[in-house]
């Protein structure tokens, strides 16, 4: 047995302590600061378009320029993770995307604006796949889709925080201070982390030990991870991923825009319902992952019940359909709320999916790859959406188009994911 499997072995285990819940609530704190910052471009939005004279067209443009550098290092997010350890790829990552989300005030035109938000894409890729390995490495599998669903309630209360909050900091400070300090606040997360996991990640120069100690073996190459994506349940998890995402970043980038530019509601108005619906999001996601977890716990099969929540949970978020529709703004509201409720019912199942079928020393790689797949819509839902309401000077078409996207991602998790995935 080599030097560094036996320090592994003799270790203490993040994974049998109590301990292990402070990961989960440094898990929580890093997507409520990730959602936050990536938000903050969405909410300044109807402020920036009347005081710099963009279109819908040119500002979903900018929306989306995030997601160009986000979706293409998802897999090499991923396979860093994998390959160096959650700590530091995690740690470097939030360094990279908090400097350029302070950057963003100093931006002198869209082009400048479209490199740092590009800037905060290519660290923030690292999010998602560090939280999968943490929650696999040092969390039980009954316990995975809570944890999961705690984490991601930091991406509801970050895009609710940010909203609620930035419509007033706008108002009162303008959009340059706004991003400054959006930026910069953040960065208190980053010694917390590496001081907390610097305890059970052991330090090493050696990148297989670091792994070892993880307890999941060496990982593959970056050029054999891509490997995966030749596989079923890789392929159907990517897919079905692409149309909740595709949902999902349609809300966050325009559901500020739609209730002002649409519903005509004042900036106070937007502020509330904007930011409401995901508070509701957070509740549903998190009795979904305790609700799906506890038919784990009871013996039943884990593929077959987290698909079962994804496919109800993507169902009931087509409710966008008829919110687009109604005359009521009220009722609007309401359907956009149970849409959202119903990606919440998904959204903890669709993570957890993931490392139930994936060999968990390919987990940060296969959820880098589904958020590659899932991130791809992040490219096209901002601007496919601005273009469609600066075209046909409405948003009903966009959101109708987004409830057969969703169609398509129940099919994708139905029919494509029936069994694990094999190692490479």
């Amino acid at each position: 047995m080599s030097p560094e499997a036996k320090i592994a072995r003799d270790a203490p285990s993040l994974r049998d302590s109590p301990e292990r819940w402070w990961l989960m609530a440094l898990l929580l704190a890093g997507m409520i600061f990730c959602y936050a910052q990536r938000g903050t471009l969405s909410v300044a939005a109807p402020f920036m378009i009347k005081e710099l004279g963009l279109s819908p067209a040119v500002m979903g443009i900018l929306l989306s320029a995030f997601f160009w550098s986000y979706a293409l290092m998802q897999v090499p997010a991923g396979w860093l993770v994998d390959r160096f350890g959650v700590r530091r790829a995690y740690g470097w990552g939030f360094a990279c995307w908090s400097t350029a989300s302070a950057g963003l005030a100093f931006a002198s035109g869209p082009m400048a604006l479209i490199l740092l938000r590009m800037f905060q894409g290519i660290g923030q890729a690292v999010a998602f796949p560090a939280s999968s390995r943490a929650v696999a490495n040092w969390f039980q599998e009954r316990e995975r889709a809570t944890v999961t669903a705690g984490y991601l309630i930091g991406v509801r209360l970050g895009q609710a925080a940010i909203t609620a909050v930035g419509a007033f900091l706008l108002a009162a400070y303008g959009w340059k201070l706004f991003f400054l300090a959006t930026g910069l606040t953040p960065l208190i997360w980053i010694p917390l982390w590496l001081g907390f996991l610097g305890k059970w990640e052991k330090k090493s120069t050696n990148p297989s030990a670091s792994n070892h100690q993880a307890g999941s073996g060496p990982s593959a190459s970056l050029m054999a991870s891509l490997a995966l994506l030749k596989q079923q349940s890789v392929l159907g998890i990517s897919l079905g991923f692409f149309a909740y995402d595709y949902v999902w970043f349609l809300y966050v980038n325009w559901l500020p825009g739609y209730l002002m530019i649409e519903r005509d509601f004042s900036a106070r108005e937007m502020g509330i319902y904007s930011s409401l619906p995901f508070l509701v999001m957070s509740l549903a996601g998190m009795l979904s992952g305790i609700s799906s977890d506890y038919l784990v716990r009871r013996g039943r099969d884990e593929i077959k019940v987290r698909k079962v929540f994804i496919v109800i949970g993507l169902l009931v978020a087509c409710l966008i359909v008829p919110a687009a529709l109604v005359k009521s703004h009220m009722t609007a509201v309401g359907l956009l709320t149970l849409s959202l409720v119903g990606l919440g019912i998904a959204s903890p199942n669709c993570w957890s999916l993931t490392q139930a079928v994936c060999p968990k020393q390919l987990v940060g790689t296969a959820a880098g790859i589904q958020n590659f797949g899932g991130n791809l819509s992040g490219i096209i839902a901002p601007a496919l959406t601005g273009y469609i309401a600066h075209v046909t000077n409405s948003f009903t078409l966009a959101l109708s188009l987004a409830g057969l996207v969703l169609l398509a991602g129940v099919f994708s998790y139905s029919l494509l994911i029936s069994k694990k995935v094999e190692s490479i």
